[in-house]
C-alpha cells in the first residue's frame, strides 16, 4: 500500500502530463457525453458518489477500463476524494492510449461544495 506521500508526489508529477479541470468544467463534461469515473474503492464509492458515475479503483483501471470506455477517443473525466488518485488515473488512461482524460481538481470534495464556497476558500 503506498503512503499518503507518495500518492501526493505520484499524484503532482502526473499532473505535468494531465489535464486537470474543475468541477464546473466536469459537468459539463459530462452533460455533452464524457463517461465520469470514480477512482476511488468501492466502499468509498458506496458511501455516496456523483449520480452516473461508475467505479473503477484506480488500481484496477488497467484491467477493467476497456469494460466500461471501449472507444479510445471517448472523453472521459476521474474524480475521487481530493483529487490525487484522479490525477493518478488520468495519466495510467493516457499511459494506455484513451486520448480524451481529465482529472476533477479537488475531487467529490470540491464538487459538492458550491462554486461561490469554492471561490471564498
Amino acid at each position: 500500500m503506498q503512503s499518503a506521500q507518495d500518492i501526493v508526489r505520484l499524484a503532482n508529477e502526473a499532473r505535468t502530463r494531465i489535464k486537470e479541470v474543475s468541477p464546473e468544467q466536469s459537468r459539463t463534461l459530462v452533460d455533452s457525453g464524457a463517461i465520469l469515473i470514480d477512482v476511488r474503492e468501492e466502499k468509498e464509492f458506496k458511501a455516496g458518489s456523483i449520480r452516473g458515475a461508475i467505479n473503477i479503483s484506480r488500481g484496477l483501471l488497467p484491467s477493467r477500463i476497456a469494460d466500461a470506455v471501449h472507444e479510445k477517443s471517448t472523453p472521459i473525466v476521474c474524480f475521487c476524494a481530493v483529487g490525487h488518485r484522479s490525477a493518478i488515473a488520468a495519466d495510467v488512461l493516457q499511459q494506455l492510449g484513451y486520448q480524451n482524460v481529465t482529472s476533477m481538481a479537488g475531487g467529490l470534495k470540491s464538487y459538492l461544495v458550491s462554486p461561490s464556497e469554492r471561490k471564498s476558500a
